[in-house]
Parts: C-alpha cells; sequence; structure tokens
C-alpha cells in the first residue's frame, strides 16, 4: 500500500502516480527483516525499526566539486635601479664621515655641495585695523520660539458635568406593583431584602397591607413574600390558604419566581386580587 505524499490516499502496491489527484508516487521496496513496503529513500522501516543501509541499500551522497586553483606563473617585473642623485642626497650614503671627509681607504674625497633653495620667508596675516572707539555689547540672544510642530497640542478642558448625567448617576432603578382592579400602583420598600405581602397580623405585619384592596377578604394575612437579591427580586408563597398564582400558573409553596417586568402577581383563585410586577 502507496500513501500519496499530497492527498494521503492509499493506492495498491507497484502504482505509479496516486488514483485520486494523480501527483507521482514516490518509489517503493520490500523491508528485507519483516517484507513491509517502504520507500526506496528510507533509512528505517516504519514496521519494525530495520536499518535499511545496513541492508546493502546504497544512501545516496550528493557529490561536492572540488575547486582545484591551477598553477599559473606569476610575472614579477624587472626592478628599476635606484636613483643615483638620490643615493647622493641620502645621509651617508657612501659611507663618508662628515667629520673626516676621508675614504675609507686612507685618500680624501672631495665634499659635495648640494644647493639647498632657501626657505621661504614665513607670511604675515594681516591684522585688521582695530578702532578705538568702544564697541556696544549686542544684547543676550532670546531663544527661537518653537514651532507649532513642537509645542505639544494644548490639553482638553475636563468637560463640565452636565445636569442630565448627574441625573442619570443619581437614579436608580425601583420595583412597582400596579393593582390591576384599581390601577393603584405600590412602590416596593428599596431598604428591605424580604418584602411581606398580607394583611395585619401580630406575627409577622405586612410591608404591604392589602386589607384595603377589594376581594381583600380571599387574601392571608400572612400570604407571600418578596425577596431582593441584588438586580433580582423573587416571590415565593409562604403558606397561604387560596395560594398565589404566577401568570395564571400556581405557585406551589416552597418554591419561589424571579420577577420580570410584565408579571401577572395574583393572591387567591379567581383572579381576584391581581397585580402587575413592573421595574421604573
Amino acid at each position: 500500500m502507496i500513501v500519496c505524499p499530497n492527498c494521503n490516499h492509499p493506492n495498491p502496491d507497484g502504482a505509479v502516480q496516486c488514483e485520486a489527484c494523480y501527483t507521482p508516487l514516490p518509489a517503493t521496496t520490500n523491508c528485507p527483516s519483516c517484507g513491509a513496503t517502504v520507500q526506496a529513500d528510507a533509512a528505517f522501516c516504519g514496521q519494525c525499526g530495520y536499518n535499511l543501509h545496513s541492508a546493502g541499500v546504497p544512501h545516496v551522497h550528493t557529490a561536492v566539486a572540488a575547486t582545484v586553483t591551477p598553477d599559473i606563473p606569476v610575472e614579477v617585473p624587472p626592478l628599476d635601479p635606484p636613483d643615483p642623485l638620490l643615493e647622493l642626497l641620502q645621509p651617508d650614503a657612501l659611507g663618508i664621515s662628515s667629520s673626516t671627509n676621508s675614504h675609507p681607504s686612507g685618500s680624501s674625497l672631495p665634499a659635495t655641495e648640494v644647493a639647498v633653495p632657501p626657505e621661504p620667508a614665513p607670511s604675515v596675516a594681516a591684522q585688521p585695523v582695530v578702532s578705538g572707539k568702544s564697541i556696544p555689547t549686542p544684547p543676550p540672544l532670546e531663544p527661537a520660539p518653537a514651532s507649532e510642530a513642537e509645542l505639544p497640542p494644548p490639553a482638553a478642558p475636563a468637560p463640565a458635568p452636565t445636569a442630565t448625567a448627574s441625573k442619570t448617576q443619581l437614579q436608580q432603578i425601583t420595583a412597582r406593583l400596579i393593582h390591576v382592579q384599581t390601577d393603584l400602583l405600590i412602590e416596593l420598600p428599596q431598604n428591605l431584602s424580604v418584602i411581606h405581602i398580607g394583611k395585619p397580623n401580630d406575627r409577622i405585619p405586612p410591608d404591604i397591607d392589602v386589607s384595603g384592596f377589594p376581594n381583600s377578604e380571599i387574601v392571608s394575612r400572612i400570604h407571600a413574600d418578596i425577596r431582593v437579591e441584588g438586580d433580582a427580586h423573587y416571590v415565593e408563597d409562604v403558606g397561604s390558604s387560596n395560594g398565589t398564582y404566577i401568570n395564571n400558573l400556581p405557585l406551589l409553596p416552597g418554591n419561589r419566581h424571579r420577577l420580570r417586568p410584565g408579571d401577572r402577581i395574583s393572591l387567591g383563585k379567581g383572579d381576584l386580587m391581581t397585580f402587575l410586577f413592573q421595574l421604573a
């Protein structure tokens, strides 16, 4: 089985190109140890890990061409003979002492006089004529004003707090109940985490007294509670006689329902004492 290196399609042994994408397949051979099909240029068998190089499979090395520099004779140009005048100008080039002017063999030689041109007189630069009058001291230079590109941009003034922003910060979300039968609005106390709904009693006085509403006889003295947890409001029945209904569905004692704007709370059966929950 030959796996295509392009699309990983398995091809039968001996296939030259892939059956799926027509890509030329690498040449394969068999492992001398386990007989598995391996690529001709593989170093080890993928099935048993046999070293294919030790089995006599030649390993191709890339020939590196050696660079040979041909022996080319280098021609050295002949040196020019030194100028005899330069030898005479060199100090004691002929080995003649300046004090004796004698030849090493004892014969005296006449001293050779070399004409040295006279050195030119140093030129003196003309000094400017300075007047005896006092020169006024120039005023100190003032620093050049920075260009507009170098100046930092002026800081934008902080916006003054508007009345609308102050009013928004002071506003808080308040919850309220609307009595459907009388259209009366009841604000829920914001300082209480548990709001009791019912009628006056000696055990748990109600925070929302419904004794003055029509059909209040179906409401128990301790009927329901509204619990405030953060921004969420929950309503639960606390053992009323006629039950509590949320959107016309009964709320079992011990369970609670998270209130959302528009929820319908009915105290008792028959939808006679109904409130709508709203957020303002």
